[in-house]
């Protein structure tokens, strides 16, 4: 397989992934299914970092991956926490009806 397939492979994998978490986001009600997707979209955009940074012969597209990889750790904590702090206080995670937390 030649070096561009490989690219146009894995930039097609990047954008169907994508694709993929922003419907779950858009289509699904359950808080912790929607998180999944996020992280989902943040991993397509990190293929597509890593595909780009690797043809290109550089590593500034892997260092982005570093940072993003570490932001998205500290969104997991911390929205995995709301999530559960959510749950024991309304016993559900559907977002139709976390909208009634607002005062």
């Amino acid at each position: 397989m030649t070096p561009e397939l490989t690219y146009r492979l894995c930039l097609t994998l990047s954008a169907v992934l994508f694709a993929v978490g922003v419907a779950g986001v858009l289509i699904r009600r359950n808080a912790i299914v929607i998180f999944m997707c996020i992280e989902l979209m943040l991993n397509a955009a990190n293929l597509a970092f890593v595909t780009f940074s690797r043809h290109l012969g550089v590593l500034n597209g892997q260092a982005v991956v570093f940072f993003v990889m570490a932001v998205a750790a500290a969104e997991v904590a911390v929205g995995l926490a709301i999530i559960v702090t959510v749950f024991r206080t309304r016993a559900s995670v559907n977002v139709d009806e976390l909208k009634l937390l607002r005062r």
